[in-house]
């Protein structure tokens, strides 16, 4: 699986509706931009998007949902943790194996981070834990991306860097962004999320960066 087709998207907080109902389609192939001013919706979209296609998507999760205890391979190796027996994962805390320890330092190392392998999570930059969270999305090898605004804290060459790689690895994706310069240049398909609801819904190609900030 990689595209997918939802109904009857929901969410409400305090008995305030801020998701839908709305449905959406994406078909595999498609690199989906979510844009829209904060608190339009678009976190809680991607996290609705995510309990229902869970088993088949890796997720950038705005928070990032990093143990800062361990180091960096190990919370990138976390991606795969439901491939592997209790015993695999167990000795992987320990020791880890030679090809789980060269495929994570090469993953690294397209994310100018492979000095990092062996360091505490605790001790990174803002940037540097982004691009951890983005190495276990990219490690977990699905065909769907899910991000909530994965390049936030990324600067302005990084960012291309990071977008690149996740346009490279992923077919699918679906990917809260804020900047939409950053959306029209590597997503070829908008959907703009105003008030809960979908206000746009566009190929890439037919818009302007104007076009899009109108919902801002």
């Amino acid at each position: 699986m990689a595209g997918f087709d939802l109904t009857a998207l929901t969410a409400s907080f305090g008995g305030e509706r801020v998701i839908g109902p709305l449905s959406l389609t994406v078909e595999a192939g498609q690199q989906v931009a979510l844009v829209g001013k904060s608190g339009a919706g678009k976190s809680t979209l991607i996290k609705l998007i995510y309990q229902r296609v869970a088993g088949h998507a890796a997720l950038v999760p705005q928070e990032l949902g990093l143990v800062n205890a361990l180091p960096v391979f190990h919370n990138i190796y976390m991606g795969r943790l439901d491939e592997h027996a209790n015993w695999y994962n167990a000795l992987t805390l320990i020791r880890p194996f030679r090809k789980d320890r060269e495929e994570i330092r090469s993953l690294l190392e397209r994310l100018d981070m492979k000095e990092k392998l062996w360091v505490p999570t605790a001790s990174l930059s803002g940037g540097q834990r982004q691009r951890v969270a983005i190495g276990r999305a990219i490690y977990r090898n699905a065909g769907l991306l899910l991000a909530d605004e994965p390049i936030s804290a990324l600067d302005g060459p990084m960012a291309h860097k990071v977008m690149t790689l996740l346009c490279e690895r992923f077919q699918t994706s679906v990917i809260a962004l804020h900047d939409v310069e950053m959306a029209l240049a590597y997503c070829n398909r908008i959907i703009g999320i105003q008030d809960g609801q979908v206000a746009l819904d566009e190929s890439s190609k037919r818009l302007s960066a104007n076009d899009i900030l109108n919902l801002y």
